[in-house]
């Protein structure tokens, strides 16, 4: 996405949270919700940005909803893509059905020393190219981050909202309730992809051109 983004004039900045990607070695049963928020909050303090679109995927839209709150002064537009939208008092778990909770629960018990879980399979569509440099990539996830409850401390920011829903769920998909819901909030934009959980991979170009649209009719207005 960063060469798609950069040939449109923009910059995109990536923070990676504590325990996954190059900071996988501080993984630890201790790191929690609160934890990556604050791992975001540090990037747009300490690099002074201003004026932000943040994008949240999946599981990120717990983290986005709690720095959006806290960092109001520097978020402009916050996109949630394929995302969970909580609300106040909730957790990842809370937002699932019990039997993929328990689906998660029992997988880190088997697989991840009963405090991390290991990653979701790859969408289908994923080519056994992405396949192979994702796999290289990807980290168990401590499971306090899906338990823990998000706290707000007052009403949501005002700040313009957009969710964007892949299209090509898997079965059993979790996001068409956010779908629904911001469908019909006059509040949110809501857009569809056609592409799977990780358009970011499968559809780059695709998504790219997405959010250029979303933030030029930002700019315009």
């Amino acid at each position: 996405m960063r060469p798609l983004l950069r040939a449109a004039g923009h910059e995109l900045v990536t923070p990676t949270y504590t325990g996954l990607g190059e900071r996988s070695h501080l993984a630890n049963p201790a790191i929690d919700l609160e934890t990556h928020m604050r791992d975001v909050l540090g990037v747009l303090e300490f690099e002074d940005l201003r004026d932000v679109v943040l994008l949240a995927h999946s599981y990120g839209g717990m983290v986005a909803t709690g720095v959006a709150e806290r960092a109001r002064d520097r978020i402009a537009t916050l996109i949630y893509l394929d995302a969970f939208v909580p609300q106040d008092g909730q957790s990842l778990f809370d937002l699932l059905p019990a039997s993929a909770r328990r689906a998660m629960i029992e997988r880190a018990r088997e697989a991840g020393e009963g405090w991390r879980i290991p990653p979701n399979p790859l969408p289908p569509d994923t080519s056994a190219a992405d396949t192979a440099w994702i796999m290289a990539r990807r980290v168990p996830q401590p499971i306090k981050t899906f338990g823990s409850k998000l706290r707000l401390a007052s009403p949501a920011p005002p700040l313009e909202r957009c969710y964007i829903y892949c299209q090509r769920s898997a079965p059993g998909d979790v996001f068409r309730q956010f779908a629904e819901r911001t469908k019909s909030d006059p509040g949110w934009r809501y857009c569809e992809i056609d592409a799977s959980h990780s358009p970011y991979i499968t559809a780059p170009e695709t998504l790219a051109a997405l959010l250029l649209d979303i933030v030029s009719a930002r700019a315009a207005r």
